[in-house]
């Protein structure tokens, strides 16, 4: 490798998602003298961002003066707030949390966010490289942290350089800032690499579906939030809904399962179109369009969890970290916050050296301690754990003990004599018809060609042990229909259909033999998610 193809920072972030361009730009607010740049695995700024996302307005009315009156494609303020429990007929309201409630919050696009804040960031002389998938992480001769490799362009499935072969190169930098978001393929090796999970609570994830609907018009009521909890769930699994209403009568609704389920023929995709079938919903949907849909796994394990967020040449923020505040629905604070917080304190230290300290001794990490035990209470049914989090929330987290997680994909139940709960499931109209409508949704663009990218350490297990103990769960809990066991002359295999895959990451924690491993397509693959 030449000179040539390897650049250098003073500052590295990997991710242009809110914590990484967060970090970036206030970097380099603060000090301009600094060299920083930004690498993003989507073709471009905001096109993989995925949230509910109802914010708090602080860190971006710091990052972004003016931006309530220069409004983004979707931002809209809260107008009203409600929280209720469903059974399979009818809602019934419940007093919202003290932690959901959402007065003076707004209702955005995250994608939308995203792009805003990279364009500020440029302005200010951020260099941001979309399509760059880091890959690999670099080391200098100490071990420390020392940057990352970004991956070739143009191999063939089966790894060989094909006709338009691009060798990745080497950005290297004083400190790489990981800001991958959940599950980051690099964030996992360094923590790993480095210790950092070592006498931390095991992390736990959720999976959530959103679409993005337009309805006939006058059909909404702008700034409605709606939280549920209940129907089409049974009382031990934890999740719940939510219904956005938004302006230009567009409606933004998903769902959220925690990946610490039992039931291994549970289908969360299937359970997201049977939320939207409940009979105080299903008439909102009547002559609508949905514009586009997507998928993506949540951070949950919290404070417990979190991992060491120092390592020598890097540092880890926002969801690559964990940050997400669970009782409150609300990432996105928390990693503008974190990313904030760790360029201060790059500036004001000149390393990683003392920020897992830094942020834990913050407000934010505060607010985090506060709520550590509400997530966990869970596992033992919903009212249960809506008694701890009243608890909890009473108290202000001061108990003298801290709840722990569990891995998610040790928690499935083997198929057995006993039979399966009957889910009283509703016949389904409205669309989309099924997994591959969903996908399409996404405007997915993987290259037939390219190597597959969801890795499988021994395929052959899938369709011996997994098939008779499980059911193959990766056909269920896999939003986009990846996985597929497919039965022919030559026996059964398990078929992965990787142009299909929206980058939620279930499979890589979801599965029971941990077989999955998720890493980085080409750069710029994936979906090209419309104001989600």
């Amino acid at each position: 490798m030449t000179e040539a193809d390897r650049l250098r920072y003073d500052v590295l972030v990997i991710g242009a998602g809110p914590a990484g361009l967060a970090c970036a730009l206030t970097l380099k607010r603060e000090k301009p003298e600094l060299s920083v740049a930004v690498l993003e695995k989507a073709a471009s700024l905001g096109a993989h961002s995925l949230s509910g996302a109802v914010i708090e307005p602080a860190w971006v009315d710091r990052l972004l003066p003016g931006w309530r009156d220069d409004p983004l494609d979707i931002q809209v303020p809260v107008s009203r707030d409600r929280f209720a429990w469903l059974s399979h007929g009818r809602a019934f309201r419940l007093p919202t949390p003290p932690q959901m409630h959402n007065a003076g919050n707004w209702i955005v696009s995250l994608g939308a966010l995203v792009r805003r804040l990279g364009a500020a960031a440029e302005s200010a002389g951020v260099e941001i490289f979309p399509g760059f998938a880091a890959t690999q992480p670099l080391w200098d001769r100490a071990g420390a942290l020392a940057g990352v490799r970004v991956g070739d362009l143009g191999r063939t499935r089966e790894g060989a350089p094909g006709p338009n072969f691009s060798p990745g190169v080497e950005v290297r930098a004083g400190v790489t800032v990981l800001a991958e978001g959940c599950r980051g393929s690099l964030s996992r090796t360094l923590i790993r690499h480095f210790g950092l999970d070592q006498g931390k609570s095991p992390q736990t994830y959720a999976l959530g579906l959103k679409e993005l609907w337009q309805l006939p018009p006058g059909r909404t009521v702008p700034g409605s939030v709606l939280h549920t909890v209940g129907w089409p769930l049974p009382t031990d699994l934890y999740g719940g809904g939510f219904v956005y209403h938004l302006d230009r009568d567009r409606l933004a609704i998903g769902f959220v399962v925690g990946l610490d389920y039992e039931d291994p023929d549970f289908s969360p995709f299937e359970a997201f179109q049977q939320f939207k079938h409940h009979p105080g919903l299903v008439g909102l949907f009547e002559g609508g369009e949905i514009l586009s849909a997507g998928a993506r796994t949540l951070i949950e394990g919290g404070y417990p969890a979190l991992p060491t967020l120092e390592m020598p040449g890097g540092l880890l923020v926002g969801d690559a970290a964990g940050t997400l505040n669970v009782p409150k629905i609300k990432g996105v604070h928390m990693a503008l916050g974190s990313g904030i917080r760790a360029a201060l304190h790059l500036i004001q230290n000149g390393g990683p050296e003392g920020f897992d300290q830094n942020f834990r001794h913050s407000e934010a990490g505060r607010e985090l301690w506060r709520v550590r035990n509400i997530r966990p209470g869970f596992r033992a049914g919903l009212w249960v754990g809506l008694a701890n989090a009243a608890v909890e929330t009473v108290t202000g987290g001061r108990v003298p003990w801290t709840l722990t997680n569990a891995d998610d994909w040790r928690s499935l139940k083997p198929r057995g004599p006993v039979p399966r709960p009957h889910r009283r499931y509703r016949t389904r109209i409205l669309p989309p018809a099924d997994r591959l409508a969903f996908v399409d949704l996404a405007a997915l663009h993987h290259e037939e060609n390219q190597p597959v990218h969801l890795q499988v350490a021994d395929p052959a297990l899938c369709v011996s042990q997994c098939s008779a103990r499980f059911g193959n769960p990766c056909t269920r809990f896999c939003p986009a229909g990846v996985y597929e066991i497919v039965t022919d002359a030559g026996g059964s295999r398990l078929q992965i259909n990787a142009a299909n895959c929206v980058h939620c990451k279930a499979c890589d924690i979801k599965d029971p033999y941990e077989l999955i491993t998720w890493v980085p397509p080409e750069g710029g693959s994936g979906p090209n998610y419309a104001n989600l």
